[in-house]
């Protein structure tokens, strides 16, 4: 499995976003791998990974996770994870909550909104193309995101983006940090942010310059923030 592992100490897991991959870290890798030992893997169907032969959910990656996390040996990490890597994070905490010794959050998704009249009125419409014409409809329906995904991820993109994580990240109970840049229209830190506040029990919430790659947008600023909370006792 591709990864890059730097440093030494206490083990430092990043989980990189949805069409990203382990580089979008580099200036948390290069940073943090100077105090810890920074693990980051490329997700499964990421980064120089082949494709996925079938969709995969959470569930799968959170699975996949967790037998990284054992064959590295690494039984208990701090975890720092973006966007898409959150769902991961939660699932995985869930699953085995010993397993993080600090979470770290930014831009993380994992919060089904209400569905909207309009939206519930597309999706129909969508059903209804897609069983007379399922070419047109797949080209025509969806985010631009969505649409440029081969067919197999976007299955999987459908059961990512459709489970709400609200009682997995409720469910954590270690040491957690929610970063999120004041102009992520991704993850709105007024919609995400103050969601997982409220769900996760001591939880902190930092909102800084930038949008939704706020920590490679202002790496400066962003890993001194990640320092300072892995630092306190």
């Amino acid at each position: 499995m591709p990864c890059i592992v730097r440093g030494s100490g206490e083990t430092v897991a990043l989980l990189h976003g949805y069409l990203s991959q382990k580089e979008s870290f580099y200036h948390q890798i290069e940073f943090l791998s100077e105090y810890y030992r920074v693990t980051v893997p490329d997700l499964p169907g990421f980064g120089v990974n082949p494709p996925l032969a079938s969709a995969w959910s959470v569930d799968d990656y959170a699975e996949w996770f967790l037998s990284f996390l054992k064959a590295q040996k690494a039984t208990q990490v701090h975890i720092l994870a973006h966007s898409f890597g959150a769902r991961v994070a939660f699932k995985a905490i869930a699953a085995q909550p010993r397993i993080a010794k600090s979470l770290i959050i930014t831009g993380g998704a994992g919060i089904v909104k209400p569905r909207s009249a309009e939206y519930i009125k597309k999706v129909k419409r969508y059903r209804r193309v897609k069983k007379i014409f399922p070419g047109f409809a797949e080209k025509h329906f969806g985010s631009a995101e969505y649409r440029a995904l081969p067919p197999v991820m976007r299955e999987s993109y459908k059961k990512i983006v459709n489970e709400d994580l609200s009682e997995c990240a409720a469910a954590v109970k270690c040491r957690t940090y929610l970063i999120y840049g004041k102009n992520d229209a991704v993850t709105p830190p007024d919609e995400e942010g103050e969601a997982f506040h409220r769900l996760i029990a001591g939880s902190r919430l930092d909102v800084m310059e930038g949008g939704h790659f706020c920590f490679s947008e202002h790496p400066r600023e962003f890993n001194q923030k990640i320092y300072n909370f892995l630092s306190e006792k």
